[in-house]
């Protein structure tokens, strides 16, 4: 008898925890309401995940994974290094912004001190920041961004683009604003061309004093004004 084609239930399970997980994080995550939620067995939870630790691994993993994947498509080689910068930081400024509640919990989780969040996110911070560090190297090589310690950079970079981000884009998702400053915020901070302009102004001031600064593109500030 052949064997019983798979009914993808480990990515109905990942699916409905990765819907549970911004309200209950790895504390409040139950088994039960996983299956519940996927309508799968209990039992098959346990066969293809054999754990609740293990389970919330993978779902943060497939999380990063597939954001890791669009960033590393974004980087050309032989491209110039602020090209490449730009495109990544486009796709990790997207991919945070469309899984903000997702991606708070589990900062929010490892801040207070959850194991799986924090052994979640040493092994995976270094990878992203490995290849941003490299773009932002290669570029103060080729001298189109400033000779500063890479760590400025990429505190520059996190601070103008996650940071607002997560915290403009919980306010919005708390519903605790009226509907027009919640609008303002979603088409002033979280839309493609703010996305798009605060990327520029990051580039411009880590390119401050380097011997070719790099000039935001006519199309972002068209955008930008455009909003």
């Amino acid at each position: 008898m052949p064997p019983r084609p798979s009914r993808n239930l480990d990515q109905a399970l990942l699916g409905a925890g990765r819907d549970l997980f911004p309200a209950r994080g790895c504390a409040g995550m139950s088994v039960r309401e996983v299956a519940d939620a996927a309508g799968v067995n209990l039992g098959m939870f346990h066969y293809h995940f054999k754990s609740r630790d293990a389970f919330l691994r993978a779902l943060m993993q497939q999380a990063y994974e597939e954001m890791f994947a669009r960033l590393t498509l974004q980087v050309e080689p032989g491209a110039p290094a602020v090209s490449n910068l730009r495109a990544a930081l486009r796709a990790i400024a997207r991919f945070v912004r469309d899984n903000r509640p997702f991606l708070g919990r589990v900062l929010a989780d490892a801040l207070s001190g959850e194991k799986c969040a924090r052994d979640f996110l040493g092994a995976n911070l270094p990878r992203h920041l490995g290849v941003l560090q490299a773009l932002i190297e290669a570029g103060q090589n080729e001298g189109s961004l400033a000779p500063i310690p890479v760590t400025q950079a990429l505190g520059t970079c996190a601070g103008a683009l996650a940071m607002p981000i997560l915290f403009g884009g919980a306010l919005v998702d708390s519903g605790s604003l009226a509907a027009p400053t919640a609008k303002m915020i979603e088409t002033t901070l979280l839309c493609d061309a703010a996305l798009n302009q605060r990327i520029e102004l990051v580039l411009a001031a880590i390119a401050a004093g380097a011997k070719a600064p790099a000039a935001m593109p006519k199309k972002v500030v068209k955008e930008a004004k455009g909003k």
